[in-house]
């Protein structure tokens, strides 16, 4: 076989599968352009009914990588690229990944069902997987939360997912309790009269519902007394409230002269006789 038999070979075999390269490249090229797009226009679409911009992302990435991998697909195809075997090995290799990649991929699991169930918003003030704190962050692989002193703690989704969430900042009134050690001497029924006042009073202390004030146990030097009271903490800042809740108390057993004694233990002694 001469050379000019062998080019003339290979100009036939080019200029047939000429057509199919020039088909597949257009076919990249769309579908990269119009991912896009289509992407966009989903994004555009469900924005009216869905507000979080991290959902809108994952949306958008996710019609993105959709429409990129199957206009790859596709435009493979049109070479005569064995696109089944290709499959077949990214899932295997895919089942390989994912096996040891297993707590990233719960954790993205578990970002995407936060996401979609949005037990708490950013700012919200939650108590998740025994920290408590304000949300200020939440990322498709873990939350963050800042603490009371300052502390800044990242929590995998999977922890916030499998533990209990309790979202304070969606309640719009949250109950408070102050104990009163009250000395047995006096008056139960006068006293709780006069805190029950004192607490009222105090700006911020819902009225509906009404504080009250129960007793709680027979105390080693006082019977305790556990005074309830609810704020709006929309409105106020529940610690303030409470803080000026325990000033008011003092404040009003030391103008009625009422007891609030300190622990009182009783030493015995004996004398010892030689």
């Amino acid at each position: 076989m001469n050379i000019q038999s062998i080019f003339q070979d290979w100009l036939s075999t080019f200029t047939q599968f000429l057509p199919k390269v020039i088909s597949g490249i257009v076919i990249f090229i769309v579908t990269v352009i119009g991912s896009g797009f289509l992407a966009k226009w989903v994004r555009r679409l469900i924005k009216k009914k869905i507000e979080d911009r991290e959902i809108l992302q994952l949306i958008f990435l996710t019609t993105r990588w959709t429409v990129l991998i199957i206009g790859t697909v596709l435009a493979l195809d049109q070479v005569d690229f064995d696109v089944t075997g290709l499959i077949a090995g990214l899932g295997v290799a895919g089942f390989t990944i994912g096996f040891a990649l297993q707590d990233i991929a719960k954790n993205f699991i578990s970002g995407l069902m936060l996401l979609y169930r949005q037990p708490f918003n950013l700012g919200d003030f939650v108590t998740v997987a025994d920290h408590m704190g304000t949300v200020k962050e939440i990322n498709i692989r873990d939350t963050v939360i800042e603490t009371f002193d300052g502390k800044i703690v990242i929590i995998p989704n999977y922890d916030v997912f499998e533990n209990p969430i309790v979202n304070h900042t969606h309640s719009k009134l949250r109950r408070r309790t102050v104990m009163i050690g009250l000395g047995y001497e006096e008056d139960v029924t006068h006293a709780a009269e006069i805190f029950l006042k004192a607490i009222k009073d105090v700006p911020g202390v819902e009225r509906d519902p009404y504080p009250k004030i129960r007793a709680s146990e027979l105390g080693n030097s006082a019977l305790q007394l556990a005074a309830t009271f609810w704020v709006a903490q929309n409105q106020n800042n529940l610690l303030d409230v409470h803080s000026e809740v325990v000033k008011s108390l003092k404040e009003a057993a030391d103008n009625n002269g009422i007891n609030l004694p300190y622990p009182v233990q009783t030493i015995l002694l004996e004398s010892l006789k030689e």
